[in-house]
């Protein structure tokens, strides 16, 4: 059985005047996770998903998230803007020889963006990656996500490299940008 209670990790007004929790995830956000991550599908954003996702495949992840983040394996962020999950990040620690380095992603759902919440993100993820004694963050950012990685830049992240054609998305071929940041 998962934790009720969610650690919050810190509550802000985004530049709209909303209020922002920022805190783990729970397992009562499930219907919440599912529509968000629905609607980036639907909407076409620039993630790897481009199939719906059935109820049954959000719960098995999710299960397996909040197995991974009570191991300490992942540190996971949920954004909260009037009782509902906006926006979802991670940082996922590598294994073995990699132990120190992490694997930041984050998304924001249509009609919330611009609003502070990426930046808000990325400076709790960093602090609590510096806190888990992680040296490295790493991303990847499809080089037409120009909003992404104009964040990306402006939170030090600086591009380490580059896939051309890394990502074939509705029969186009889109680079795939590697970031990084030292911690």
């Amino acid at each position: 059985m998962y934790r009720v209670a969610a650690r919050v990790f810190r509550q802000f007004r985004a530049k709209d005047g909303r209020r922002v929790i920022l805190r783990e995830p729970r397992w009562e956000d499930l219907g919440d996770l599912l529509d968000f991550i629905n609607s980036l599908v639907e909407e076409g954003a620039d993630i790897c998903r481009e199939k719906i996702v059935t109820r049954e495949e959000e719960a098995d992840w999710l299960g397996r998230r909040l197995a991974a983040v009570e191991k300490g394996e992942v540190i996971h962020i949920a954004a909260e803007v009037d009782g509902k999950v906006v926006a979802n990040s991670e940082v996922t620690r590598r294994g073995g020889i990699m132990n120190h380095v992490g694997v930041l992603g984050i998304a924001i759902r249509n009609g919330y963006r611009g609003i502070g919440l990426g930046g808000e993100l990325i400076k709790t993820l960093t602090e609590e990656s510096r806190k888990a004694g992680m040296k490295v963050l790493v991303l990847d950012v499809f080089d037409t996500n120009n909003v992404a990685k104009q964040l990306y830049q402006k939170s030090l992240f600086r591009e380490a490299g580059r896939i051309p054609k890394g990502v074939l998305k509705k029969g186009k071929y889109i680079d795939l940008i590697r970031m990084t940041l030292e911690l």
